[in-house]
């Protein structure tokens, strides 16, 4: 157990807490400090507790720092010590937002699938769901998008194994496809897949989705937005997805052929009033703008190093360049977030095998931030770096 407190003023700190997805307890408490920044003041890991999130209502920049844990132990060097490595970190800030409408989701292990020639896959499920309107459709996605991506490559699989088809495996183009198509029909409250908790008063709000399945041997990314998946693969930032931008010309034509329009009223959007072409949700302007995904699947290597999922609260101002340049800094120890309480510094194990994510995380935050976003920033940073001869 990791546990390093400051004496501050109850009164001064806000607390909440957070659970990795391998049951670890952080505890955070934060305030204000004399330059506007949040000062993190307790984090503390304690395996045997458990908790829910709880999300802060207040107006200025609050930030949430999780640490994924996982199931994986590695043995140190020096002694018969052992540490947890961290295959992803995520921050969600709202920014200079009167409310918070991001969400993130990161759930490992949450799908293990008997491949070719009886190899076992476990799959990590990572997104950030950019919502507009209102949170409640990111937070739909959020609670079931990875459960209906799940079965669905599951029921793909079964289906291969018992007609043994050619090829093998699962079609994950196929499985985005149609997830993104249930979980679209279950926020607009249509169709067999309808949620049944309000779903009226949803059907004005929508989402982007930006989801990554990250395996042994490949990454699949579907993106459904203007939310974005960069990969650093040797030293360069490789895109995975494209923006679903209105004034794309592909999707100009694709809105206008609908009998829609994209009007230019404070940038570019369908109907002068959404500035994403396609989303999760906005059943008031369909058919213009779609829930399809563009899906992307590639094998992984060698030089692969991580995965940034981020809300366009950073890439409105962050270029893909400049992210993983940030981030190859923070996970070599050359580069830490300016505002820092009492977090644990001395992380010797961290910094020397570059697993850091979570503070990589917290700098592009603050970097977007800085950099003048005016909208919700959410960043998952997830670590790819080959370790002992196993993909992490």
């Amino acid at each position: 157990m990791v546990k390093k407190e400051r004496a501050s003023s109850p009164s001064a700190i806000e607390h909440w807490q957070t659970t990795s997805d391998s049951g670890a307890l952080s505890q955070l408490g934060g305030k204000k400090t004399k330059n506007g920044c949040r000062e993190i003041l307790k984090l503390s890991f304690s395996p045997s507790q458990s908790s829910k999130d709880h999300d802060s209502s207040e107006n200025d920049v609050i930030m949430k720092l999780k640490s994924g844990l996982g199931n994986q132990t590695r043995e140190k060097s020096d002694n018969s010590q052992s540490f947890t490595y961290e295959p992803y970190g995520s921050v969600s800030l709202i920014g200079r937002r009167r409310e918070m409408e991001d969400a993130v989701t990161a759930q490992l292990a949450f799908l293990t699938l008997v491949e070719e020639m009886s190899y076992v896959n476990n799959y990590d499920f990572f997104a950030v769901y950019d919502g507009h309107g209102g949170s409640r459709v990111a937070h739909a996605c959020k609670d079931r998008l990875h459960h209906i991506v799940a079965r669905e490559a599951e029921e793909m699989a079964v289906t291969w194994t018992v007609e043994r088809k050619e090829g093998g495996g699962v079609d994950w183009e196929k499985v985005m496809l149609a997830s993104f198509e249930k979980m679209d029909e279950e926020v607009n409250g249509v169709g067999m897949f309808a949620l049944d908790r309000g779903a009226v008063s949803m059907k004005t709000m929508g989402s982007t989705a930006v989801v990554a399945v990250v395996g042994k041997e490949k990454i699949v990314v579907a993106n459904c937005g203007d939310s974005r998946a960069v990969l650093c693969r040797g030293g360069v930032a490789v895109a995975l997805s494209a923006d679903h931008k209105p004034d794309r010309p592909d999707e100009l034509e694709r809105v206008e052929a609908a009998g829609g329009r994209v009007i230019n009223w404070n940038g570019h959007r369908v109907l002068g009033v959404l500035a994403t072409s396609r989303s999760i949700g906005d059943y008031y302007l369909k058919p213009f703008v779609i829930s399809k995904p563009e899906v992307t699947v590639c094998e992984r290597t060698d030089g692969d190093e991580f995965l940034i999922l981020a809300s366009d609260g950073l890439w409105d101002v962050v270029s893909n360049e400049v992210a993983c340049q940030v981030v190859m800094r923070c996970l070599d120890g050359r580069m830490r977030r300016k505002c820092r309480g009492t977090v644990q510094e001395k992380r010797s194990h961290e910094r020397k095998n570059g697993t850091h994510v979570a503070e990589a995380a917290a700098v592009l935050a603050e970097m977007a931030t800085a950099r003048g976003s005016k909208d919700n920033i959410s960043v998952i940073v997830v670590g790819l770096r080959k370790r002992g001869g196993f993909f992490c």
